[in-house]
């Protein structure tokens, strides 16, 4: 195992000089064909060689990555984010366009909740689960035979991610993950030691994924495909086509579906969620965050059969108890309030960007949903060191490649903030991007 060790520091430090990517799918697709056959001939339970093998190579690409660590640029949006705050402290002008922040406040139901729920005596711990008139409000809101018993409620969209992820995989596991997409999901993964298997899309393809692709990807250790429509940080919706192929493909190989649908509140056109196919193994998640902007409220939830809701459970109890009970009072609140306004302003503003961008030249898919636009950037310089130069002219975006390592000429703009400030804000990015 040491030799082992050594050789794949070793040829960390050689895809290093020659610039070459840690992670290899073909490669690792080639190799688990190999282990599949030989296991069969040496009379092995395939299914179990594949689980080792998954534990070898995310060894073997953590000891790579190692070698690598010091000559990668990489940087997600919070990065960016706590850089211009640290800019901003020393008393630069920043415009925030790097983050899914609505700049709008919550209802004023929210408002009223929070205010009255001292005189209610509504602060103690909840069931894990969440309270029950929140979970029925919920089930109630979302249709598609949701029941009480099949609600969670987590401390955000991102909680019921981890507790879905963590109950239902195990080291040597693989989960399908497709790219570009928020990168919580490989991230949940590792941490539990399972393998996360890319499928990339491209802007060509108008970041619509290639089925036959992710068939070939499924073996006997595949357990969960992540999907994340609208998606962010493309804003792209799956036509219902591509969608029921997926969720065959998935009831066919009795695989997960973890479809997170955190911004189902911003969709400028149809959209098929999960629930819709009935499949007993689907994990919806969503949140008041995005629609309702109640980001620092924390309230986010799962929607699945009641056996994977309780081994959710198990994890959230573990882990924290519950949702405090005042937030989950103010989002029962604002669940009876109507986000149409919100995803009208945000479209808005995302034709105010489309149309800045043609201005520039600039390649991307219009965004069929959520709140953010993916432009190619076309320029010689990689997308954090033009995340910098934008820096440094006072407007913040996100780098493409936090959203997958490939996106190295992308960049995601957030469109929350008011029409004023995009207009600036795009002004400086066109500023950066002639500077390049």
């Amino acid at each position: 195992m040491q030799r082992r060790n050594e050789l794949s520091k070793q040829i960390g430090a050689i895809k290093q000089k020659l610039k070459i990517d840690v992670k290899d799918e073909k490669v690792e697709q080639d190799i688990r064909t190999f282990i599949s056959k030989l296991s069969n001939e040496i009379g092995i339970d395939p299914d179990f060689a594949g689980r080792l093998l998954n534990i070898l190579l995310a060894e073997s690409l953590r000891l790579q990555l190692n070698e690598h660590h010091d000559s990668i640029q990489f940087e997600s949006h919070l990065a960016v984010f706590m850089k211009a705050k640290k800019l901003e402290s020393s008393g630069k002008k920043i415009i925030h366009m790097e983050v899914g922040e609505p700049d709008y406040p919550p209802p004023e139901s929210v408002r009223k909740a929070l205010s009255g729920v001292f005189e209610s005596r509504q602060y103690h711990y909840s069931e894990t689960k969440g309270i029950t008139k929140l979970r029925t409000s919920i089930a109630q809101t979302i249709g598609n035979h949701v029941t009480t018993d099949k609600v969670i409620v987590t401390p955000g969209g991102r909680f019921a991610v981890f507790a879905a992820i963590t109950s239902l995989l195990t080291a040597g596991d693989e989960l399908i993950c497709i790219e570009p997409a928020w990168p919580a999901y490989r991230e949940c993964a590792a941490f539990v030691g399972s393998t996360t298997n890319i499928l990339k899309t491209t802007l060509d393809e108008e970041w619509s994924p290639n089925i036959k692709k992710l068939e070939s990807m499924i073996n006997g250790n595949t357990k969960m495909i992540a999907l994340n429509y609208p998606n962010n940080p493309t804003g792209r919706i799956l036509n219902k086509k591509i969608m029921e192929k997926i969720v065959s493909l998935a009831k066919d190989h009795r695989i997960y579906v973890l479809s997170d649908e955190v911004y189902r509140d911003y969709v400028f056109t149809e959209f098929t969620s999960v629930l819709e196919y009935g499949y007993e193994k689907s994990i919806v998640i969503s949140s008041f965050s995005k629609g309702h902007a109640m980001t620092g409220f924390r309230v986010g939830y799962a929607i699945a059969e009641e056996n994977l809701i309780d081994k959710m459970a198990k994890v959230q109890a573990t882990a924290l108890t519950s949702v405090a009970e005042p937030m989950q009072y103010a989002a029962l609140a604002a669940i009876a309030d109507s986000s149409a306004e919100n995803a009208k302003r945000i479209k808005r503003r995302l034709e105010i960007i489309s149309d800045k961008l043609r201005e520039m030249s600039l390649r991307f898919v219009r965004p069929d949903g959520a709140m953010y636009i993916y432009p190619e950037l076309g320029i010689g310089k990689s997308d954090v060191e033009f995340v910098q130069k934008a820096l440094d002219l006072g407007v913040a975006v996100a780098p493409g490649s936090g959203f997958g390592d490939c996106y190295t000429q992308f960049i995601r703009i957030s469109a929350c903030q008011p029409d004023d400030q995009l207009e600036k804000g795009l002004e400086l990015l066109k500023a950066a991007i002639c500077s390049c």
